[in-house]
C-alpha cells in the first residue's frame, strides 16, 4: 500500500473515484416542449426511507440539465447487466437516446425504459447548484420492479459485471 500521494487536485480526484465502483443508473425527464431527454448517472443514492427520498448529480453544462432545471418530476431507472446496451444509449449521442422501442411513456408522460431491473418516478424537492454542477433530491411517488439481474457496475471508465461472490 502506497502512503506517498502521487497526485493533487483533479487528477487525485479523476483516479479515487476511477477505482470507486458504482452502480448504473438512468435518468429521464421531458423539455418545457415535451421531447425526451436522459443520462445515465452514477451518483444515484437514497438519502431517507422516510419520506422516501433519492439523490443524483449532474453538471449544469450537460445536455439534459435545461429539462431537469425545468421539470417538476423524473424517472430513475436501475440497470442490471442486461441492460447494458441501453446503458450505452442513453450514454451515446443525446439526440438519438429516445430512437428505437427500449422506452415507452409512464406516469407523467415521463420516458420509461423497459426491461430494467427497477424503476422510480418522483418529484424534484430540491436542487442546489454547488459549482458547474447540481445536486438533486427527489420524493419518490411510484415505481416497479422488473426481472432480477445481475448489478451493472461503472469501474475504470468501463461498464463491468459482478465478480464471483466473497
Amino acid at each position: 500500500m502506497t502512503t506517498t500521494a502521487d497526485a493533487t487536485g483533479f487528477d487525485a480526484f479523476a483516479q479515487a473515484f476511477r477505482r470507486h465502483a458504482a452502480g448504473v443508473a438512468v435518468i429521464t425527464a421531458r423539455t418545457a416542449a415535451g421531447d425526451p431527454v436522459g443520462f445515465t448517472a452514477t451518483s444515484l443514492a437514497s438519502l431517507a426511507a422516510a419520506p422516501p427520498l433519492a439523490t443524483f448529480n449532474m453538471a449544469r453544462t450537460a445536455s439534459s440539465w435545461p429539462a431537469i432545471a425545468e421539470t417538476d418530476h423524473v424517472a430513475i431507472h436501475m440497470l442490471g447487466l442486461d441492460d447494458f446496451a441501453v446503458a450505452g444509449i442513453m450514454a451515446g449521442d443525446h439526440d438519438h437516446r429516445f430512437d428505437g422501442d427500449h422506452w415507452e411513456p409512464g406516469p407523467h408522460d415521463l420516458p420509461i425504459l423497459k426491461g430494467v431491473t427497477a424503476w422510480m418516478v418522483g418529484r424534484i424537492v430540491a436542487r442546489t447548484h454547488v459549482a458547474e454542477n447540481a445536486m438533486i433530491a427527489v420524493q419518490i411517488e411510484q415505481g416497479a420492479l422488473g426481472e432480477p439481474d445481475e448489478p451493472l457496475l461503472y469501474h475504470e471508465r468501463r461498464y463491468r459485471a459482478l465478480g464471483a461472490e466473497l
